[in-house]
């Protein structure tokens, strides 16, 4: 009778900051298939979501990808669900009101390969600093990129694993990376982005390292990290008005701090207006503008206003399954005006 290891992947109850969970369950004769992942529980009250005297709570499979670096595997993203089925509060993925997929989302998610010996990203000397930040970005050799091999193994991964991974590259700071993923469907982009998180860190764990994704681990004339939200939907794929595009941008003005809530911890450390972003508590919006908020990429343009937008604001630790629930709650206040405008 075949065996097969199903990995069970979830999100923590931890504040400000969830973190990953997981556990191998064992079963035989499995086909592959998300409807074959029977449901599963686990101890809440060790992960800050339950009592100790009712500490029960549900794991309900919502995407299976090939587990590349275990025989005959699996990983199963899950949602966390109370002991009555409903959502646990500290399931980001139910928040999503994107039933019919419309909404696409692109992810950029930058993280520092971290050296837990000395508190340091990786190709940091001890007791000094590397050379000021700009031979980094997108690098090669040993002297600007640190961490290579990790990076291009966890990227052989996720390709594996049938993660939508459009691409990797060196960051502007030493020891940062960044990996991009796009699906079309925000709860589908938001499993993706998870179970690659998932698959990085388990890879950095084989080398002692571990993976920093706070959105500033470096003071000063750093770059933080960030995860640019890159999204759009079918009135923004085929506006081909630049009014309809002024109208998206402009509805999220009034909602800073909504979006700034659900944007990741700590992000005000990054957000200073310096190093390509804008000020934490301001709102801004343009075209090829690196330092406004949202960005209107040249590209959505010059297709004749069809295309996406791109929210800078994000950070490297946020949960996209609640940056994505966000940000299509926002995009759908403004489709009145929009559809009326069309």
């Amino acid at each position: 009778m075949a065996k097969t290891k199903l990995e069970y992947v979830w999100l923590d109850g931890y504040k400000p900051t969830q973190c990953l969970r997981s556990k191998t369950k064992i079963v035989s004769d499995f086909d592959g298939t998300l409807e074959s992942c029977p449901m599963w529980s686990f101890d809440g009250s060790s992960t800050q979501q339950a009592e100790g005297n009712s500490s029960d709570c549900l794991l309900k499979p919502v995407a299976i990808f090939p587990d590349p670096g275990r025989k005959n595997a699996y990983l199963v993203m899950t949602e966390v669900l109370n002991p009555d089925k409903t959502p646990h509060i500290s399931n980001g993925r139910a928040l999503i009101d994107d039933d019919d997929n419309d909404f696409w989302f692109g992810f950029e998610q930058e993280y520092f390969l971290w050296n837990p010996d000395t508190n340091l990203p990786l190709g940091f000397p001890t007791g000094g600093y590397p050379r000021p930040q700009g031979p980094y970005y997108c690098s090669v050799g040993s002297n600007n990129a640190y961490g290579r091999e990790i990076v291009e193994e966890h990227l052989d991964l996720c390709l594996e694993a049938g993660i939508n991974v459009e691409g990797i590259n060196a960051e502007v700071a030493t020891g940062q990376w960044e990996f991009q993923v796009f699906a079309k469907g925000a709860a589908a982009a938001g499993d993706q982005i998870w179970i690659a998180r998932y698959l990085l860190e388990r890879t950095a764990e084989k080398y002692g390292l571990s993976i920093n994704w706070h959105p500033k681990p470096l003071k000063g004339d750093w770059n933080g990290s960030g995860m640019h939200a890159n999204f759009s939907n079918s009135i923004l794929r085929t506006a081909g008005s630049k009014d309809v595009y002024d109208m998206v941008c402009e509805s999220f003005g009034p909602r800073v701090k909504e979006h700034i809530e659900v944007y990741g911890a700590d992000n005000d450390q990054r957000l200073t207006g310096a190093h390509e972003t804008q000020s934490i508590d301001k709102f801004s919006y343009g075209v090829s503008d690196r330092g406004a908020s949202i960005r209107i990429p040249i590209g959505t343009v010059e297709n004749g206003w069809k295309g996406w937008l791109e929210d800078r604001r994000p950070a490297s630790n946020g949960d996209p399954y609640k940056i994505a629930a966000r940000i299509i709650k926002t995009v759908k206040t403004a489709e009145v005006a929009v559809e009326a405008a069309i």
